[in-house]
């Protein structure tokens, strides 16, 4: 199946297009400009990249729901709470995630620049979109870049089935001399809940082994599974998968190291407390913890080394030996690369069901947009 052949129910939309959307359905949603911007910039590079999960797909479920339902701020006030020549903690005050998250790493990396490696946390914050967006600041500076966020409890531990840990995402990027930077974003879990919600608007049935039902066996129930998740009837596997024959408790282990470099540094919420409602049932905002650290290579024996032998382990990796029927072997950030390459021509694609939730926007404000669906 070709590339195009996997979006076939798809619209295909201009970048422009979308992201002009995007923008003006969050000013109506009440954000400054420049937040919108910021907002925009994150979720249009996560539809670039392939990462269908956390763009335009995200825009009304996650953020507009919230800012509706006023569990989330539209406006972000930002607070230093600590700061020194290395360190700073943040108090994003539950406003927009990537608006504080972009001040944050870049913090880090001004911070790096004068001191060689810096670290800046933050607390009561929000769903800050792909990681990679923020270590990709990093690399462009010539740095090595680390993010992580908790989450809403999705994850149980190793022979548990009861949901504590978010998807806590461990991300690095490293600088290379290639056409793209190495970037590691993925889950702690051995699949995201974005990717659910991408299966769920497709119809499809998840694979065995990403959920874990509370009788301890696995479920592909993915319309259900969506519900249960946030009824603690249903939980992800830890990457690795069910149990410890795979290792399961290593992705338990990394996303524990998330869960507390998220809330122990600056004194953020953790866990049950992140679930979204009340004792009540009633909803209530999510106040995330976020953690970003820049090390700069300059410090050590510089930039351009470190991007050559980057670079260079990443080809010996691309060119050792394929298994059997393989064609190639993809080093992080590289798929995403592929991915731009494609649709900056072809534009982005929307199924159905976002086709319908950037109707409803549109007539809800009654914006100047007229999309190709429409009859």
């Amino acid at each position: 199946m070709g590339y195009a052949d996997a979006y076939k129910d798809c619209e295909w939309v201009d970048f422009d297009v979308l992201e002009s959307f995007m923008k003006q359905v969050l000013l109506k949603s009440g954000l400054p400009e420049a937040d919108a911007d910021t907002v925009t910039d994150v979720l249009i590079e996560s539809d670039k990249r392939g990462i269908d999960s956390h763009g335009i797909g995200r825009l009304k479920p996650i953020y507009i729901d919230r800012l509706d339902a006023k569990t989330q701020k539209p406006v972000t006030k930002v607070d230093i709470i600590k700061e020194t020549e290395t360190t700073a903690v943040l108090d994003a005050n539950n406003g927009m995630g990537h608006v504080v998250a972009k001040q944050a790493m870049q913090m880090a990396i001004d911070k790096a620049k004068k001191n060689g490696i810096a670290m800046v946390t933050v607390r009561n914050s929000t769903h800050y979109g792909i990681a990679g967006y923020y270590t990709s600041m990093a690399t462009k500076a010539g740095m090595v870049g680390l993010t992580g966020t908790n989450a809403r409890p999705s994850i149980a531990p190793t022979f548990g089935v009861e949901n504590m840990l978010g998807t806590n995402p461990l991300t690095i990027g490293l600088p290379t001399d290639e056409e793209f930077d190495f970037n590691l974003d993925c889950a702690t879990s051995v699949s995201q809940r974005g990717k659910l919600e991408v299966y769920g608007r497709a119809g499809k049935d998840l694979p065995e082994g990403w959920v874990i039902g509370s009788d301890g066996k696995t479920r592909t129930d993915t319309q259900q599974v969506l519900v249960d998740l946030t009824k603690g009837k249903a939980a992800l596997a830890p990457l690795g998968g069910i149990g410890d024959l795979t290792a399961g408790f290593k992705g338990f282990g990394y996303s524990t190291v998330v869960e507390v470099l998220s809330a122990a540094l600056q004194d953020g919420h953790f866990m049950k407390e992140l679930n979204g409602v009340d004792e009540n049932g009633k909803k209530k905002p999510i106040l995330l913890g976020h953690f970003f650290i820049a090390i700069n290579t300059e410090a050590f024996l510089g930039e351009d080394l470190f991007r050559k032998i980057a670079g260079t382990i990443m080809r010996n990796l691309r060119d050792s030996k394929k298994a059997p029927g393989e064609e190639r072997i993809y080093t992080a950030g590289e798929k995403e690369y592929l991915a731009w390459q494609y649709r900056k021509d072809h534009g982005c694609p929307v199924p159905v069901v976002l086709q319908n939730q950037m109707t409803e926007l549109r007539d809800r404000w009654n914006l100047d947009f007229k999309f190709s669906w429409d009859k």
